[in-house]
């Protein structure tokens, strides 16, 4: 079995070395023509990339991914001689057509991290390639400089006995030189100086240097000058750019030095020029690619958040504002599932064009963050209603379908608006308050925006931090459950109780289930907190049963989520529960809320036939709120109707409400006449228990029986009116 895998392993290793030499032949053929002089043969150079291409390879497949490697390989191929202008996109050329084809990772990965890794290695290649290049001819300036120092002081100190010398050396140099005098007067350039202006014809002699100004001039450049022709320093360096004679720009590393005459007065400048237009170029489009968006063309985050940072920065004078619309385009995921995220991009393009044509300001950003969020920032002494201005334009803009290959796609935007004064808040902070904005006009319908709020972000935030405390919050026991006696109407016996879980928050005391329970409906917490209410409340139940001390059979009730009527367990974990606290199913009432119900296919209410079938009850809760269709409840297989307090307000009193009456008497006999019994909850006065009984309803529970309390408090009824009306 061993000399088997041996051998397997064998003829993976000779494959993929014959795909490495097929790649480096390829790359050989392609970049060995633009080889300079000394050259290897191009079978020589071959054999030289085969190690190249494994390291792009190893790189390719790393985890983690680390480009930093190919840079390597750059480096190496200019230690090969691959320095002339056109051999870098040859380079690069090569590597983005063939490597992932020829040397693809080892691992399964998605073809858009491979080639994104790809890209990232072809960076890498471009950086090392341009180090070394540059280090190279720094190398050769440092040779001319130091010839055309040498040359010039032994020109002055011995009467030109080496003027030959120099001028071999300042015209042969493949750097520009340039002479002139301390008025600035250019004296004397190098072919290689007109070669890179791009005119071998005319010779700037007799220009002074103080007029090839150019607009994109480091701030600092000319102050630099006039130091060094003062003789206050003796050298400086910077990169500029200069006009060619074509109007084109060159941009160059310039190195300017000042020569002293025997007494050490200023006398001339030397200065040594390389074209590094390429380089600057290939910067320049690896800076565009990291900080825009490559489907859209847009800026990205990073860039974004450049310009938000330096925003934000507080003014003296504080007169500069900070807008921003946080936009997500509703039902985007709908788009990309029922159409495919080549459509999807397509319309993310498309609302990009639209949302580039809202902003026309010098102070005004729109980038896109990621997925479908887009932001958009007003910089700048901006009126405080401008943001809003420019959330309805955005929401303009998108109002029109987007048409792509025949199909009109209507496009819905949520937009959170945040205007303040710059300095105050951080970038963080700026962009969370503006995220939580969005989601409110998410929440109130979309297609719309709204404006930040203080306390809306504070009770956002409060939910956020609550959201995070839950987890640890089960584990740690701070849950606990309070009973709600349910009383039957005919004889005011307590028949059971309904289970309602309580949160004893370190820091914000006792929380009712409302403040916690949709926070973990979203995170999925849900399943394991039910569980164990469900096992507390089982368990609490055969506690009773065991104690002997009340007479006739006890219910308890547990309310079940929607998330939880999904969970594919449900069924089993019921009758777990039940099995382990020794409880009998009829013992057990499930309450499930109108609205969960409502619309629901067989598929959906089978979990809660299979436990109806297994006598467990399941009680319709919050009857009423729905679509309060009656005749749905002959295929629920439920047992109960809960009828909503808002039924039966209008009995806290006497006379009742005779419309209230009406409604319940017919919904009570309805549910008779279906085997349903009927609950009441939020009764709050004796009026309204009597009027309940009269009616026929079974059983109620309320703040006049009790409120909620410890399990040894379930027959300690208070039967006083509870109601402040």
């Amino acid at each position: 079995m061993g000399s088997s895998g041996t051998a397997v392993e064998a003829v993976g290793s000779d494959a993929r070395d014959d795909r490495l030499r097929r790649f480096a032949a390829i790359w050989s053929r392609a970049v060995h023509p633009a080889l300079t002089a000394p050259a290897m043969a191009r079978a020589e150079f071959e054999r030289y990339l085969v190690p190249l291409a494994r390291t792009l390879s190893d790189a390719l497949s790393a985890r983690p991914f680390d480009p930093r490697p190919a840079a390597s390989v750059g480096e190496a191929l200019v230690r090969a001689h691959c320095t002339d202008p056109d051999a870098l996109p040859l380079i690069l050329g090569v590597i983005d057509a063939y490597l992932v084809l020829y040397c693809p990772p080892d691992r399964p990965m998605p073809a858009e991290e491979s080639r994104a890794r790809c890209s990232r290695l072809q960076h890498a290649v471009a950086a090392g390639f341009a180090r070394a290049l540059h280090e190279r001819t720094l190398v050769e300036q440092e040779a001319v400089c130091g010839a055309a120092l040498a040359a010039q002081a032994e020109t002055e100190q011995a009467l030109h006995r080496s003027e030959a010398r120099f001028r071999a050396v300042f015209e042969g140099a493949a750097v520009g030189v340039g002479i002139a005098d301390i008025e600035g007067r250019i004296m004397d350039v190098n072919k290689a100086t007109l070669r890179m202006f791009g005119n071998l014809q005319s010779t700037p002699t007799g220009r002074n240097v103080g007029e090839l100004v150019h607009p994109d001039d480091a701030p600092d450049f000319w102050a630099l000058y006039h130091q060094l022709v003062r003789g206050e320093r003796d050298h400086y360096r910077v990169e500029k750019p200069y006009y060619r004679s074509d109007g084109s720009v060159l941009w160059t590393d310039l190195s300017v030095a000042l020569l002293r005459d025997a007494s050490g007065r200023p006398q001339y400048q030397l200065a040594l020029m390389e074209d590094i237009t390429e380089r600057r170029q290939l910067h320049e489009r690896l800076r565009y690619e990291a900080t825009h968006d490559a489907l859209t063309g847009l800026p990205n985050r990073t860039l974004f958040f450049e310009r938000l940072d330096h925003a934000l920065e507080p003014r003296a004078d504080g007169s500069r504002r900070v807008s921003l619309c946080y936009l997500d385009i509703d039902g985007f995921k709908a788009v990309n599932d029922s159409l495919g995220h080549t459509v999807g991009d397509q319309l993310l393009v498309a609302v990009a064009e639209r949302l580039r044509a809202c902003v026309t300001g010098s102070g005004e950003l729109v980038a896109r963050l990621g997925g479908d969020e887009f932001v958009a920032l007003i910089t700048g002494p901006a009126a405080p209603g401008d943001a809003t201005a420019l959330a309805r334009r955005m929401l303009a803009a998108l109002a029109e379908p987007v048409h792509l290959d025949g199909r009109h796609l209507s496009v819905r935007a949520s937009i959170g608006v945040v205007d303040g004064a710059a300095g105050k808040r951080g970038a963080a902070e700026v962009l969370r308050s503006a995220d939580i904005t969005m989601y409110r006009a998410k929440a109130a319908g979309g297609n719309r925006y709204e404006l930040a709020d203080a306390d809306s972000d504070a009770r956002a935030i409060a939910r956020h931090s609550l959201t995070n405390c839950l987890p640890a919050a089960l584990d740690n026991g701070e849950f606990f459950i309070e009973y709600q006696p349910l009383v039957r109407l005919s004889d005011g016996t307590v028949r059971g109780a309904e289970a309602l879980v309580r949160w004893l928050h370190p820091a914000h005391g006792v929380l009712g289930p409302d403040q916690f329970i949709p926070l973990a409906e979203s995170t999925g917490l849900i399943v394991p907190l039910g569980r164990w209410v469900l096992e507390e409340a089982a368990r609490q139940a055969r506690s009773w049963k065991s104690a002997g001390q009340y007479e006739g059979p006890l219910r308890v009730n547990v309310n079940l989520s929607p998330s939880q009527l999904r969970y594919p367990g449900l069924v089993a974990d019921t009758v777990a529960v039940l099995d382990d606290a020794g409880l009998d199913p009829t013992a057990l009432c499930l309450e499930v809320t109108e609205n969960a119900l409502i619309g629901a296919d067989e598929d959906e209410l089978r979990p809660l036939r299979e436990l109806a079938d297994l006598g467990v009850d399941i009680a319709l809760d919050d009857f009423g709120t729905g679509y309060s269709n009656l005749s749905y409840l002959r295929r629920l297989p439920v047992s109960t109707l809960k009828l909503d307090r808002s039924f039966t307000r209008g009995m806290q009193r006497a006379p009742a409400d005779p419309v209230d009456v009406k409604i319940v008497e017919g919904i009570v006999s309805l549910a008779h006449t279906l085997d349903l019994s009927v609950t009441v909850e939020g009764v709050e006065t004796g009026t309204q228990a009597d009027h309940l009984r009269l009616l026929g309803c079974d059983t109620a529970q309320g703040w006049y029986y009790a409120r909620p309390g410890p399990p040894e408090r379930l027959h300690t009824l208070s039967l006083a009116d509870a109601s402040s009306s």
